[in-house]
């Protein structure tokens, strides 16, 4: 236990230290742990193996205590010089009765207790007994004097992942509405830039219809002009000719009729 303990303390001073974590170092007894630790607020000694806690040290500003799984039976009058632990975890240890549980009384701040797994839960009206011994107490093995679970930290997050998934769930149903908005948007955009594309398609036209469409039907009408004089030109001279034509036939008949009344 002295080994690890130097090696949490990471060159630190003693009087420095608000947290030490010494489960599974594996001792029978608390050595190295002196009352120099008084800034100290949590300590865990999970696992290691401890029979007895002779030789606790004095720590003045221990809030939070972890001994579970070890081999205690008895000896806790050894943690009253720590009067204010408020969180005890004694789970898996070797309590046999309610006697051994006596100098919990010493703690006035004691809220939260946890002896599951030991042999005195087995005692009748266990729970009512506990509660009325330490009036500080608020849950015991995870409930409270009504058998309501304690709300743990995990609860806590999975609440606020819970609000922050229903956040996110309303802000794709907004991100949608926004969608279907910007949808109408262009929509309206497409309609609007159709009526400009046929407004100038109407001015293109007009345009036409007005200047170059005009120079081209005033072109064909001076062709069809002048193809209609043509016409006539020809039908003149063809006129003429038929008239040229009936001047000699006429001279030969008069000719003729001459030489018949000779």
């Amino acid at each position: 236990m002295e080994k690890r303990i130097e090696l949490e303390r990471r060159a630190r001073k003693t009087n420095q230290i608000t947290e030490l974590n010494l489960d599974n170092c594996r001792s029978t007894s608390i050595v190295g742990l002196t009352d120099e630790y008084t800034a100290l607020e949590s300590l865990s000694l999970i696992n290691v193996g401890l029979t007895t806690l002779k030789g606790f040290p004095k720590l003045p500003n221990l809030k939070k205590l972890e001994l579970s799984d070890n081999r205690i039976s008895s000896g806790l009058n050894y943690l009253t010089t720590s009067p204010n632990i408020q969180y005890l975890n004694l789970s898996g240890n070797k309590i046999k009765d309610l006697e051994t549980l006596k100098p919990l009384v010493e703690f006035k701040n004691l809220a939260v207790l946890d002896l599951f797994n030991n042999d005195a839960t087995q005692v009748d009206n266990y729970r009512e007994k506990i509660f009325k011994m330490l009036p500080s107490l608020n849950f015991l093995d995870g409930f409270d004097a009504n058998d309501v679970e304690a709300q743990s930290d995990g609860d806590d997050d999975d609440e606020v992942n819970g609000n922050d998934s229903e956040d996110e769930v309303s802000g794709d149903d907004d991100d949608e509405e926004g969608d279907s908005d910007d949808s109408d948007e262009e929509d309206n955009g497409d309609v609007a830039l159709s009526e400009v594309y046929n407004d100038d398609l109407e001015e293109d036209n007009s345009d036409w219809e007005e200047g170059e469409g005009g120079d081209d039907d005033e072109d064909e009408d001076s062709d069809i002009d002048e193809a209609d004089g043509e016409a006539n030109e020809s039908a003149a001279s063809i006129n003429a000719n038929e008239k040229d034509g009936d001047k000699p036939d006429e001279s030969q008949a008069r000719g003729k009729k001459r030489k018949h009344d000779g």
